[in-house]
């Protein structure tokens, strides 16, 4: 056995290592040397099917490989939660609302998150406006009922970007910054319900416990 052999065992172990990492960086690392190694395997071996293909996927895991480190990176930023959703656009699908048409309402199943781009929406149950670079919309689609509790309505006409509940759930697992970017923005929400909830006099519950006028499940949706 040759040292020829011995590149395309190299570069044949370097692929089965890419299907032993569990998170993207790492595999497309791996997956850029092993197109490093596959590509002078078909070189000196003169496989130049297996060379043209190596040569053309190392420009393309290197530049998912960049894409990966910049949502990183921004993740890690001290700046609002929303501002890495931005980073998603390209996954995302943008709609054009009027005023008065309801986003989100009240029961119906939770199918998709959305970014408010341009334009001003209300949550008509407590009477909250939202602007411009909210998110809405992320935490029901990860609860375990997926159940919208509030309803959202355009106050004018608006400008959103949405994503399904499916391909959220996909981002979150395979993508980090993704993941980092919703922890932050439901934890945000968490904190604003708690100030809502130390706000609160007892007369505005109806007779509700506080947990209930402001708990769990008002925080799916606003």
């Amino acid at each position: 056995m040759n040292w020829i052999d011995y590149l395309g065992y190299a570069a044949s172990a370097s692929v089965l290592l890419t299907f032993c990492m569990s998170t993207m960086v790492p595999l497309r690392a791996t997956a850029l040397a092993s197109n490093v190694l596959f590509a002078s395997f078909g070189a000196v071996a003169h496989i130049y099917p297996v060379f043209i293909l190596h040569v053309i996927l190392f420009p393309v895991n290197t530049w998912r490989l960049l894409q990966i480190l910049r949502l990183v990176r921004e993740a890690g930023l001290a700046e609002p939660a929303h501002r890495p959703i931005r980073s998603f656009f390209p996954f995302m699908k943008s709609r054009i609302l009027k005023a008065g048409d309801v986003l989100i309402k009240k029961d119906d199943r939770a199918t998709h998150m959305y970014y408010l781009e341009n334009g001003t929406m209300r949550i008509p149950e407590i009477g909250k406006l939202i602007e411009p670079g909210a998110v809405v919309g992320e935490i029901g689609i990860f609860a375990p009922d997926q159940k919208r509790t509030m309803t959202i309505v355009c106050v004018t006409d608006c400008d959103v970007y949405e994503i399904s509940a499916a391909k959220a759930k996909q981002l979150y697992v395979e993508n980090s910054a993704f993941g980092i970017a919703i922890l932050q923005l439901v934890i945000a929400r968490l904190v604003e319900d708690l100030t809502l909830l130390r706000g609160a006099r007892p007369e505005d519950t109806d007779g509700q416990e506080p947990s209930d006028q402001f708990g769990c499940g008002d925080l799916h949706d606003h």
